[in-house]
């Protein structure tokens, strides 16, 4: 199944803000804030309950108690980059919730299917009947 295409997301229900990255990048990681922290109102887009559910179990530890989504990119160098990856994360968590689980059918099997099953659980013992000890009666 390929992934969902991201889902738009309305810039009153997002926050960012720019912080110093960590990790390699020598002296541009110390002076250049490029990491950036977003955070998502869920609240303020109004989602069906089934869907709000979805998307809190999948933001998992990134959902905070006040309903909002916190999510930080810093692999690029750039803040644009960034930027762009994050809101792109965010759509497309925001898509993946949007998709209905399919229910799965309970089933039961056939009278044949049973039949077929216990009489091959008959030859079974049968066969390990016939390892037993040998009697000369």
């Amino acid at each position: 199944m390929p992934p969902p295409d991201p889902w738009p997301i309305p810039e009153e229900a997002l926050e960012e803000k720019f912080l110093a990255a960590t990790g390699p990048g020598g002296q541009n990681v110390n002076k250049v804030a490029t990491a950036v922290q977003i955070r998502l109102d869920v609240f303020a887009l109004g989602l069906a309950p089934d869907v709000y559910q979805r998307l809190k179990t999948l933001a998992g530890s990134r959902f905070t108690s006040e309903g909002e989504i916190v999510l930080v990119a810093r692999s690029h160098r750039t803040r644009e980059a960034n930027r762009a990856e994050a809101r792109e994360r965010l759509g497309e968590l925001l898509a993946k919730a949007h998709v209905r689980p399919i229910r799965r059918v309970k089933t039961k099997p056939g009278k044949a299917a049973k039949a077929r099953r216990l009489e091959g659980k008959s030859a079974r013992s049968e066969i390990k009947r016939g390892r037993g000890k040998v009697s000369f009666d």
